[in-house]
């Protein structure tokens, strides 16, 4: 078995407002088994908000590599990063003057000399249109490569807000949905703002200090993060941002990208039964996931997240959850990585769990499944 990895930039005219009608080329690795000869099963990776997609889908440590696992399994893996995210263009976020002005004091003492101050492009960066023009960008891409009609999708976290409405838009593109820790507001907007882009900053930025925390937080269970894991997932993070690398801290910042979202609630995820339908779903995430289950609710609907509302949505029959023991938002470098790597394997060669197309399960730490009455 011979695990090649390809790194593609596939050509792309941007409809990012900031640099909109530019020709870019969007960062996307390619890795599979070359000696297999038969037909390439493609399936597609995409990012979540704030993590480059080769962190979090392909650490190079230990076992924690979601993509080898699947190429190592057969399939054709492609992975994405949306631009303002990892090695795909970041238009404006070169300039810290862009970052959330609130958070332009942790930008101490790099870069040197800065001075805070009002942002030179003082709007929001991307948004549910130009995600979803350059996401059918590499669809277009990988169709073509491997001479195939459809692509199996997988997303963590904010993927959602793309890869959700694009497989309702695209049915014939697109063979099945496996959501990592999906972000789903059951009663978010529906419509784009009625003028893009839409006034704020390009920006937020995260340390390391912060990342550590907040994935603690989510992390009772003895052995859930192993040993220097911290260092390894924000060292592969800050590996994929040259730019935010050099910013404040020695340990980096880490750049985010604002973006305006629309277009993925419950009317979305109902639409003409294609999810559930056309396109089977999955749907996995940890029992101390914070950020997926808002509890106490949001009064603010587009920050109240429900992934059992999710499910609850779908209007297809053939769609599937599952809950897994000790783990939290960052799952793909938790011990229950493993597990998830099993199960999309699983997904992927037979669109079932347990067997069953359709249902709610608990997982435990060990890989077992029991259904949930």
């Amino acid at each position: 078995m011979a695990i090649v990895t390809t790194d593609h930039q596939v050509p792309h005219t941007s409809t990012v407002p900031a640099n909109a009608g530019d020709p870019v080329k969007l960062f996307v690795r390619e890795r599979r088994d070359t000696s297999d000869s038969g037909p390439r099963t493609p399936v597609l990776m995409l990012h979540g908000r704030s993590v480059p997609v080769l962190a979090g889908c392909d650490l190079q440590h230990e076992s924690y590599s979601w993509a080898e696992a699947l190429a190592k399994a057969g399939y054709d893996v492609f992975m994405m990063d949306l631009q303002g995210s990892g090695r795909s263009p970041r238009p404006t976020m070169d300039d810290p003057h862009n970052v959330n002005p609130a958070q332009q004091a942790l930008l101490t003492p790099r870069p040197p000399g800065f001075v805070p101050g009002p942002p030179t492009y003082p709007f929001q960066l991307t948004n549910s249109n130009s995600d979803r023009d350059e996401l059918n960008t590499v669809v277009e891409f990988i169709r073509a490569e491997c001479q195939v009609d459809k692509v199996a999708f997988i997303g963590w976290s904010a993927a959602a807000f793309t890869m959700g409405p694009y497989a309702v838009k695209n049915p014939g593109k697109v063979s099945s949905l496996f959501l990592l820790a999906p972000i789903f507001p059951p009663l978010g907007t529906s419509n784009p703002p009625a003028t893009l882009p839409l006034p704020g900053f390009p920006m937020f930025v995260g340390g390391k200090t912060g990342f550590d925390q907040g994935w603690a937080a989510e992390a009772p269970c003895e052995g859930q993060r192993a040993p220097g894991i911290v260092d390894v997932a924000w060292n592969a993070i800050m590996d994929n941002d040259p730019i935010g690398s050099t910013w404040g801290p020695l340990t980096g910042l880490n750049r985010i990208r604002n973006f305006v979202r629309w277009g993925w609630n419950n009317t979305t995820a109902a639409q003409g039964g294609v999810l559930g339908g056309d396109v089977p779903v999955l749907m996995v995430y940890g029992e101390y996931d914070r950020q997926v289950n808002t509890s106490p609710p949001n009064p603010n609907p587009e920050l109240n997240f429900s992934v059992p509302a999710l499910y609850d949505a779908v209007a297809g029959s053939h769609k599937l959850m599952v809950k897994l023991a000790c783990a939290g938002h960052s799952v793909v470098w938790e011990m229950q990585h493993k597990n998830v790597h099993n199960l999309s394997k699983h997904w992927l060669k037979h669109l079932k769990v347990d067997g069953k197309t359709n249902g709610v399960f608990d997982m435990d730490t060990d890989g077992n499944l029991s259904p949930v009455p």
